[in-house]
């Protein structure tokens, strides 16, 4: 599937992912050399949604693990079945049977609660799955420590059985907000990119693609406004989330055109702290700073 560059664009294209050039090369590499891929960029930028389109694409299982505070090796890579243990021992118990040999039965992969590292390690998928790391800014550094093990030899030790090593490599994507920065051990272990927020050439085709029935003249509008907003010194800055939010919204709103009212009425699609909310206010209520957007966007219609 992913024979070459073109393709890669072309398979992400099939699946409504608008991909430049750069990130095709590195998805392209990624995939050729086995290597995980690591992705920083602001939030709402498509981050995320690549594991998602390339899994689609190559037809294969998507295993997602989503990172947070505290986040350890039993909801990351696996943790034992203590309750089917427990059953285990008492059934032998009962049937009066040697309980000496119960520890290797018990200490198996029958007993084994897969967690999405491992699972994607022991994955007896004819194709390789897509292993998404989500935001892996939000855990801690004890975390990074266990995946080094993990990206560096797709492997996992479990002392009770031993070393599991990957029959088949996932394709392996971290994602990262930039929220801390993260140790060097783990970066040199894979390729990196970061992506942007989209130029206004490409944040149109996405709303194109991604909202087919915006008109091509509301689409622009949209996609103008938008590069115009990203200018201001907001808390977070939309991206192309609350793009395609905001213009799936004006669609179901039937409107074609935007106006002063609409996009006040549909803020909360754009902004999603009050702080922003309140500073855009502020902006929009004076009337050149108001004049100047609308007039930006329809000049661009002519």
């Amino acid at each position: 599937m992913f024979e070459s560059i073109e393709s890669v664009e072309r398979c992400l294209l099939d699946q409504k992912y608008i991909a430049d050039r750069q990130l095709a090369t590195v998805l392209f590499l990624a995939w050729s050399l086995k290597k995980p891929l690591f992705l920083e960029g602001e939030p709402g930028v498509g981050k995320t949604e690549i594991a998602s389109a390339v899994a689609n694409a190559l037809n294969t299982e998507l295993i997602r693990l989503q990172c947070y505070e505290g986040l350890d090796a039993n909801h990351a890579i696996y943790e034992w079945n203590y309750a089917r243990q427990i059953m285990a021992i008492k059934l032998v118990e009962q049937c009066d049977a040697n309980l000496q040999n119960i520890g290797k039965t018990i200490f198996s992969e029958e007993f084994l609660i897969k967690r999405p590292l491992l699972r994607a390690i022991l994955s007896s998928q004819e194709k390789e799955p897509v292993l998404l790391i989500d935001e892996v800014d939000r855990s801690d550094e004890e975390f990074e420590a266990l995946l080094l093990e993990v990206l560096s030899d797709f492997q996992i030790s479990i002392p009770e059985i031993g070393t599991l090593k990957a029959i088949k490599r996932p394709l392996v994507i971290l994602t990262s907000n930039r929220t801390r920065d993260i140790h060097d051990a783990l970066k040199r272990r894979c390729l990196y990119h970061w992506i942007d927020y989209p130029s206004l050439e490409k944040e149109l085709l996405i709303i194109e693609t991604r909202v087919p029935g915006a008109s091509e003249r509301l689409a622009l509008q949209v996609a103008l406004f938008m590069k115009r907003l990203r200018n201001e010194n907001f808390l977070k800055r939309p991206g192309v989330a609350e793009t395609l939010d905001w213009a799936s919204a004006l669609l179901a709103m039937e409107r074609d055109n935007l106006d002063p009212q609409i996009v006040e009425e549909t803020l909360g699609c754009i902004l999603k702290h009050r702080e922003d909310i309140l500073y855009f206010e502020e902006l929009w209520t004076k009337s050149e700073f108001r004049d100047l957007m609308l007039k930006e966007v329809r000049t661009s219609l002519c």
